[in-house]
């Protein structure tokens, strides 16, 4: 009788073990999708106050467990996918120079726009490395910083779009860059405009 009262308590504890690990199990999936949803629509939300709000979302919900609700991360987050597009814009111009034959007109073109993007790629990763340094004391400072440093990468990619008008600039190189060059600054406009949110939220986090 005393093995089998204490087979059935063994056999008790191992149950209440299983279930203490189902019900963890049960509320870790149960309060994912909750953040999940509150976190994607947090991003969709501050997306509506952009120039671009079908790109910002798209570009930014993939980060949204990341991002959580937080206008500094979100607005930091828009600055990497910026960074990131224009890193990738200025190696497809050089690849472009590198292996084709371009009119002189095109090329010195081209050669313009590869130096006013590297200048947006600098004005970019200088404000990727403030945003993180923010505090209350120089709140106020860095984010004026960050309007001016973001605004001129997005006069740069307007420069570097004008320099590719006109019809004699027709042709695969236009189409290759313009395409990039506007989605970069459609970008940079998105960022720029969720910066200026966080500057008005003065929210900390």
């Amino acid at each position: 009788m005393q093995g089998s009262s204490s087979s059935s308590r063994h056999v008790l504890a191992i149950l209440l073990i299983i279930l203490q690990i189902t019900s963890s199990i049960a509320k870790t999936f149960s309060h994912k999708p909750y953040h999940t949803k509150r976190n994607t629509e947090y991003i969709r939300s501050s997306c509506t106050t952009t120039t671009y709000p079908r790109l910002c979302y798209r570009s930014l919900s993939i980060y949204a467990s990341k991002i959580n609700t937080s206008p500094r991360l979100i607005a930091h987050t828009a600055l990497l996918v910026t960074f990131r597009a224009s890193k990738s814009t200025s190696r497809l111009m050089r690849k472009i120079v590198r292996t084709h034959r371009l009119k002189p007109r095109v090329a010195a073109a081209m050669a313009d726009c590869i130096e006013v993007i590297d200048d947006s790629i600098d004005e970019l990763q200088k404000s990727i490395g403030e945003i993180v340094r923010i505090r209350r004391s120089n709140f106020v400072l860095i984010m004026s910083d960050l309007q001016t440093w973001v605004s001129a990468a997005l006069t740069d990619e307007d420069t570097c779009m004008d320099g590719f008008s006109g019809r004699a600039m027709n042709g695969y190189a236009k189409m290759m860059v313009r395409k990039r060059i506007v989605k970069i600054a459609h970008l940079t406009s998105n960022a720029l405009a969720l910066i200026n949110n966080y500057a008005s939220s003065q929210i900390l986090d």
